[in-house]
């Protein structure tokens, strides 16, 4: 692939704590700038559905309540990511650590990260409302985007559930445990000179400085790269 080809890729990633809105500011994030929006949580589900070899990996840590490790979440990522060579990405969720950070480094130039910083307050709130479709990962929030049927999901009608580890009394250590976690990714995409930080109580009023941001970055929607290769 020549390098006019390349400036065509976008490849971005985006950080922050549970409850923070990665997810729906990703999803506008793809909608508006055509970017393929890869997330980490939605595809180790898909992979536990599938019975992939990795997905059964996956599943062992996840029905014992274990967070993935480094090097089954890289070999579940990096296919999925070489399937997308030709495409602009927006990473949700991956890389979680320094370690998947590294690895991601060895192969792709990141162009932009993007980093949520959400108060505690917010955050506890948000979760503490939160109730989850354990099948498809759907999520819902009685205080902004509540069920249409209380404690059923929209499109199963099956109950919602809400995660031990979203009830406040454990919300604090997994917040702590996110703070650790990042930092030094954080720290490393700040040194690369392509980390945003964006602050703030509401994804609404976030989502504009965002929107901004990429459009000062991306003045068009990024093209499919292999097809625009001469043969």
């Amino acid at each position: 692939m020549n390098k006019k080809n390349m400036a065509k890729l976008f490849r971005a990633a985006i950080m922050g704590p549970p409850g923070s809105g990665k997810g729906t500011i990703s999803e506008r994030i793809a909608q508006s700038f055509g970017l393929q929006y890869l997330s980490s949580g939605h595809f180790l589900r898909e992979s536990i559905a599938a019975n992939t070899e990795a997905g059964m990996q996956v599943k062992t840590y996840v029905e014992r309540g274990m967070l993935v490790p480094d090097h089954v979440m890289t070999k579940l990522m990096m296919p999925r990511l070489e399937q997308l060579s030709c495409q602009s990405w927006l990473l949700d969720g991956f890389p979680r650590t320094f370690a998947q950070a590294q690895t991601l480094n060895g192969l792709y130039q990141l162009d932009m990260v993007i980093s949520l910083n959400i108060p505690f307050e917010t955050l506890k709130d948000r979760l503490s409302d939160r109730w989850i479709h354990p099948g498809s990962g759907r999520v819902y929030n009685m205080g902004f985007n509540p069920p249409r049927v209380q404690g059923k999901d929209d499109v199963t009608g099956q109950d919602l559930i809400q995660h031990d580890d979203d009830k406040p009394e454990a919300l604090m250590a997994r917040l702590r445990h996110y703070k650790d976690v990042a930092k030094p990714v954080i720290d490393l995409y700040k040194s690369q000179g392509i980390l945003h930080s964006f602050s703030g109580t509401e994804t609404d009023r976030i989502w504009p400085y965002i929107n901004s941001l990429l459009s000062s970055k991306m003045h068009t929607k990024p093209l499919h790269a292999c097809q625009s290769q001469a043969p």
